[in-house]
Protein backbone atom coordinates (compact mmCIF):
# COMPACT_ATOMS: atom_id res chain seq x y z
CA UNK A 1 0.00 0.00 0.00
CA UNK A 2 1.73 3.51 -1.33
CA UNK A 3 2.69 5.64 1.55
CA UNK A 4 0.87 9.02 2.33
CA UNK A 5 3.97 10.93 1.06
CA UNK A 6 4.65 8.31 -1.70
CA UNK A 7 6.68 10.18 -4.42
CA UNK A 8 7.13 13.06 -2.92
CA UNK A 9 10.51 14.80 -1.24
CA UNK A 10 10.97 16.64 2.00
CA UNK A 11 13.44 18.73 3.57
CA UNK A 12 13.73 18.68 7.02
CA UNK A 13 16.16 21.18 9.35
CA UNK A 14 16.97 20.62 12.85
CA UNK A 15 17.02 16.86 11.53
CA UNK A 16 19.72 15.18 13.41
CA UNK A 17 17.58 15.07 16.46
CA UNK A 18 14.29 15.67 18.60
CA UNK A 19 11.10 16.66 16.54
CA UNK A 20 13.46 16.74 13.42
CA UNK A 21 14.58 13.00 13.70
CA UNK A 22 11.30 11.69 14.05
CA UNK A 23 10.00 13.32 11.33
CA UNK A 24 12.73 12.19 9.01
CA UNK A 25 11.86 8.45 9.88
CA UNK A 26 7.68 9.12 9.94
CA UNK A 27 8.59 10.74 6.36
CA UNK A 28 10.59 7.79 4.92
CA UNK A 29 8.65 5.47 6.48
CA UNK A 30 5.33 6.89 4.41
CA UNK A 31 7.54 6.71 0.99
CA UNK A 32 9.20 10.36 0.93
CA UNK A 33 12.60 11.02 0.16
CA UNK A 34 14.20 13.48 2.76
CA UNK A 35 17.30 15.21 2.98
CA UNK A 36 17.94 15.45 6.58
CA UNK A 37 19.97 19.10 7.36
CA UNK A 38 21.00 19.96 10.47
CA UNK A 39 24.41 22.10 11.58
CA UNK A 40 25.82 18.86 13.40
CA UNK A 41 26.36 16.81 10.14
CA UNK A 42 27.25 13.63 12.14
CA UNK A 43 23.87 13.62 13.63
CA UNK A 44 22.06 14.32 10.42
CA UNK A 45 24.05 11.18 9.25
CA UNK A 46 23.31 8.74 12.09
CA UNK A 47 19.15 9.39 10.57
CA UNK A 48 20.44 8.74 7.29
CA UNK A 49 21.70 5.73 8.41
CA UNK A 50 18.47 4.62 10.29
CA UNK A 51 16.14 5.25 7.12
CA UNK A 52 18.34 3.10 5.19
CA UNK A 53 18.65 0.69 7.26
CA UNK A 54 14.40 0.60 7.59
CA UNK A 55 13.34 1.60 4.72
CA UNK A 56 15.99 1.25 1.67
CA UNK A 57 13.59 2.20 -0.89
CA UNK A 58 13.48 5.91 -0.25
CA UNK A 59 16.77 7.98 -0.92
CA UNK A 60 17.75 9.87 2.23
CA UNK A 61 20.90 12.53 2.40
CA UNK A 62 22.47 14.73 5.06
CA UNK A 63 23.65 17.87 4.94
CA UNK A 64 25.05 20.17 6.82
CA UNK A 65 23.63 23.78 7.56
CA UNK A 66 23.05 26.81 9.91
CA UNK A 67 19.84 28.08 9.17
CA UNK A 68 21.49 31.23 10.69
CA UNK A 69 23.24 31.73 7.15
CA UNK A 70 21.07 32.52 4.21
CA UNK A 71 23.26 30.75 1.95
CA UNK A 72 23.33 27.62 3.78
CA UNK A 73 19.34 27.92 3.71
CA UNK A 74 19.48 28.11 -0.03
CA UNK A 75 22.30 25.69 -0.70
CA UNK A 76 19.81 22.99 1.02
CA UNK A 77 17.25 23.89 -1.06
CA UNK A 78 19.28 23.75 -4.34
CA UNK A 79 20.27 20.06 -3.52
CA UNK A 80 17.11 18.41 -2.35
CA UNK A 81 15.96 19.70 -6.09
CA UNK A 82 19.03 18.86 -7.79
CA UNK A 83 19.16 15.51 -5.67
CA UNK A 84 15.18 14.35 -5.42
CA UNK A 85 13.67 16.27 -9.12
CA UNK A 86 11.33 19.19 -6.87
CA UNK A 87 10.57 20.02 -3.25
CA UNK A 88 7.38 19.16 -1.99
CA UNK A 89 7.74 19.40 1.75
CA UNK A 90 10.06 22.33 3.44
CA UNK A 91 9.95 21.70 7.34
CA UNK A 92 11.66 24.58 8.84
CA UNK A 93 11.81 22.88 12.50
CA UNK A 94 15.65 24.17 13.10
CA UNK A 95 15.88 26.15 16.50
CA UNK A 96 17.70 27.03 19.69
CA UNK A 97 16.05 27.82 22.97
CA UNK A 98 20.05 29.43 24.65
CA UNK A 99 19.71 28.56 28.46
CA UNK A 100 20.57 32.30 28.80
CA UNK A 101 17.05 33.48 27.60
CA UNK A 102 15.21 34.94 30.42
CA UNK A 103 13.13 37.86 31.18
CA UNK A 104 13.52 41.42 29.64
CA UNK A 105 15.75 42.70 32.45
CA UNK A 106 18.49 39.91 32.34
CA UNK A 107 18.61 38.88 28.41
CA UNK A 108 21.46 39.71 26.84
CA UNK A 109 21.42 41.75 23.51
CA UNK A 110 23.52 39.24 21.86
CA UNK A 111 21.23 36.15 23.29
CA UNK A 112 18.18 37.96 21.78
CA UNK A 113 20.35 38.59 18.17
CA UNK A 114 21.27 35.18 17.72
CA UNK A 115 17.86 33.99 18.85
CA UNK A 116 15.92 36.12 16.33
CA UNK A 117 18.86 34.92 13.79
CA UNK A 118 18.29 31.33 13.94
CA UNK A 119 14.18 31.09 15.03
CA UNK A 120 12.52 33.57 12.63
CA UNK A 121 15.27 34.83 9.53
CA UNK A 122 16.39 30.76 9.36
CA UNK A 123 12.82 30.38 9.02
CA UNK A 124 12.33 33.14 6.14
CA UNK A 125 15.20 32.06 4.50
CA UNK A 126 13.38 28.69 4.48
CA UNK A 127 10.21 29.83 3.35
CA UNK A 128 11.74 32.28 0.91
CA UNK A 129 14.29 29.69 -0.69
CA UNK A 130 11.07 26.63 -0.24
CA UNK A 131 8.87 28.80 -2.33
CA UNK A 132 10.88 29.46 -5.20
CA UNK A 133 11.17 25.96 -5.79
CA UNK A 134 7.71 24.88 -5.32
CA UNK A 135 6.99 27.37 -7.84
CA UNK A 136 9.14 25.45 -10.33
CA UNK A 137 6.80 21.86 -9.65
CA UNK A 138 5.36 20.68 -12.34
CA UNK A 139 1.42 20.82 -12.93
CA UNK A 140 -0.88 18.22 -11.91
CA UNK A 141 -2.51 17.43 -15.12
CA UNK A 142 -5.90 16.37 -13.42
CA UNK A 143 -6.56 19.04 -11.62
CA UNK A 144 -4.48 21.91 -14.08
CA UNK A 145 -2.42 23.41 -11.29
CA UNK A 146 0.44 23.41 -10.16
CA UNK A 147 1.00 20.56 -7.38
CA UNK A 148 3.01 23.56 -5.29
CA UNK A 149 3.92 22.34 -2.07
CA UNK A 150 3.74 22.21 2.07
CA UNK A 151 5.80 24.49 4.26
CA UNK A 152 5.73 23.44 7.42
CA UNK A 153 7.05 25.76 10.32
CA UNK A 154 7.95 24.48 14.07
CA UNK A 155 6.74 27.47 16.80
CA UNK A 156 5.39 26.69 20.29
CA UNK A 157 2.56 27.03 22.99
CA UNK A 158 4.54 29.59 24.11
CA UNK A 159 3.48 31.99 21.02
CA UNK A 160 0.15 32.04 21.94
CA UNK A 161 -0.14 31.87 26.00
CA UNK A 162 3.57 32.80 27.48
CA UNK A 163 5.82 30.82 29.16
CA UNK A 164 5.71 30.09 32.96
CA UNK A 165 9.48 29.96 33.04
CA UNK A 166 10.89 33.76 31.33
CA UNK A 167 12.59 33.10 27.88
CA UNK A 168 11.67 36.31 26.24
CA UNK A 169 13.74 36.04 23.04
CA UNK A 170 12.31 32.54 22.07
CA UNK A 171 8.90 33.68 22.72
CA UNK A 172 8.80 36.58 21.00
CA UNK A 173 10.83 34.76 17.91
CA UNK A 174 8.24 31.78 17.98
CA UNK A 175 5.35 34.70 17.94
CA UNK A 176 6.92 36.65 14.73
CA UNK A 177 7.34 32.70 13.30
CA UNK A 178 3.24 32.51 13.66
CA UNK A 179 2.87 35.42 12.28
CA UNK A 180 4.90 35.19 9.66
CA UNK A 181 3.46 32.14 8.58
CA UNK A 182 0.23 33.33 8.42
CA UNK A 183 1.03 36.15 5.92
CA UNK A 184 2.71 33.60 3.64
CA UNK A 185 -0.19 31.06 3.59
CA UNK A 186 -2.08 34.07 2.37
CA UNK A 187 -0.17 35.64 -0.41
CA UNK A 188 0.73 32.23 -1.55
CA UNK A 189 -2.26 30.16 -1.45
CA UNK A 190 -3.30 30.50 -5.23
CA UNK A 191 -0.04 29.29 -6.38
CA UNK A 192 -0.89 25.73 -4.42
CA UNK A 193 1.36 26.29 -1.81
CA UNK A 194 0.23 25.78 1.79
CA UNK A 195 2.14 27.54 5.31
CA UNK A 196 0.98 26.09 8.56
CA UNK A 197 2.65 26.31 11.53
CA UNK A 198 2.93 24.00 13.94
CA UNK A 199 3.01 24.45 17.88
CA UNK A 200 4.49 21.83 20.13
CA UNK A 201 3.70 22.14 23.76
CA UNK A 202 6.74 20.89 26.42
CA UNK A 203 8.02 18.04 24.81
CA UNK A 204 10.69 15.12 26.24
CA UNK A 205 13.29 16.01 23.61
CA UNK A 206 17.15 17.92 24.48
CA UNK A 207 16.13 20.92 23.58
CA UNK A 208 13.90 21.49 26.24
CA UNK A 209 15.15 19.55 28.84
CA UNK A 210 18.67 21.32 28.60
CA UNK A 211 16.68 24.17 29.47
CA UNK A 212 14.73 22.97 32.21
CA UNK A 213 17.50 21.59 33.69
CA UNK A 214 15.79 22.00 37.22
CA UNK A 215 13.26 19.66 39.45
CA UNK A 216 11.65 22.89 40.04
CA UNK A 217 11.39 24.09 36.65
CA UNK A 218 10.00 21.19 35.02
CA UNK A 219 7.83 20.85 37.83
CA UNK A 220 6.51 24.81 37.09
CA UNK A 221 6.41 23.21 33.10
CA UNK A 222 4.18 20.15 34.60
CA UNK A 223 1.47 21.47 36.97
CA UNK A 224 0.15 23.08 34.23
CA UNK A 225 -0.54 20.83 31.45
CA UNK A 226 -4.03 18.70 31.41
CA UNK A 227 -2.38 15.15 30.48
CA UNK A 228 0.57 15.46 33.76
CA UNK A 229 3.12 14.53 31.40
CA UNK A 230 6.37 15.76 28.81
CA UNK A 231 4.71 15.63 25.21
CA UNK A 232 7.02 12.72 22.66
CA UNK A 233 9.21 14.13 19.70
CA UNK A 234 7.03 11.78 17.48
CA UNK A 235 4.12 12.92 18.61
CA UNK A 236 4.81 16.12 16.77
CA UNK A 237 5.86 14.43 13.85
CA UNK A 238 2.84 12.87 13.12
CA UNK A 239 1.14 16.28 13.20
CA UNK A 240 3.83 17.30 10.86
CA UNK A 241 2.87 14.43 8.50
CA UNK A 242 -0.33 15.46 8.60
CA UNK A 243 0.55 18.64 7.39
CA UNK A 244 2.91 17.34 4.64
CA UNK A 245 0.55 15.19 3.48
CA UNK A 246 -2.73 15.82 0.76
CA UNK A 247 -4.51 14.99 4.07
CA UNK A 248 -4.27 18.41 4.82
CA UNK A 249 -5.19 19.62 0.96
CA UNK A 250 -7.66 22.66 2.44
CA UNK A 251 -5.23 23.33 5.50
CA UNK A 252 -3.09 26.66 5.21
CA UNK A 253 -2.24 29.26 7.41
CA UNK A 254 -3.42 27.39 10.76
CA UNK A 255 -1.03 26.98 14.06
CA UNK A 256 -1.73 23.64 14.35
CA UNK A 257 -1.12 22.39 18.25
CA UNK A 258 0.21 19.93 19.50
CA UNK A 259 0.65 20.46 22.92
CA UNK A 260 -1.61 17.84 25.20
CA UNK A 261 -4.05 20.51 26.09
CA UNK A 262 -1.91 22.94 27.08
CA UNK A 263 -3.43 26.12 24.99
CA UNK A 264 -7.29 24.91 26.16
CA UNK A 265 -6.36 24.76 29.50
CA UNK A 266 -7.54 27.63 32.52
CA UNK A 267 -6.88 25.38 35.50
CA UNK A 268 -5.29 21.99 36.01
CA UNK A 269 -6.66 19.34 38.31
CA UNK A 270 -4.43 19.02 41.10
CA UNK A 271 -3.58 15.69 42.41
CA UNK A 272 -4.57 13.79 39.16
CA UNK A 273 -2.35 11.23 37.80
CA UNK A 274 -0.06 11.69 35.37
CA UNK A 275 -0.92 9.94 31.84
CA UNK A 276 2.00 7.80 30.47
CA UNK A 277 2.54 7.94 26.82
CA UNK A 278 0.79 5.47 24.53
CA UNK A 279 2.92 2.35 24.86
CA UNK A 280 3.55 2.83 20.68
CA UNK A 281 5.84 5.90 21.77
CA UNK A 282 7.53 4.07 24.47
Amino acid sequence: MPGRLQYKSALITGAGSGIGLESSLLFAQEGANVLLVDINLAAAERGVTLIRDRFPEVRALAFRADVGLEADVKAAVDLAVKEFGRLDIMFNNAGIMHPNDDNALNTEERIWDLTMTINVKGVWWGCKYAILAMRQNPVDEIKGLRSGGSIINTASFVAIMGAATPQLAYTASKGAVLAMTRELAMVHAREGIRVNSICPGPLKTPLLMDFLNTPEKRERRLVHLPMGRFGEAVEVAKGALFLGSDDSSYVTGTDFKVDGGLTSCYVTPVGEPALSPPASLI
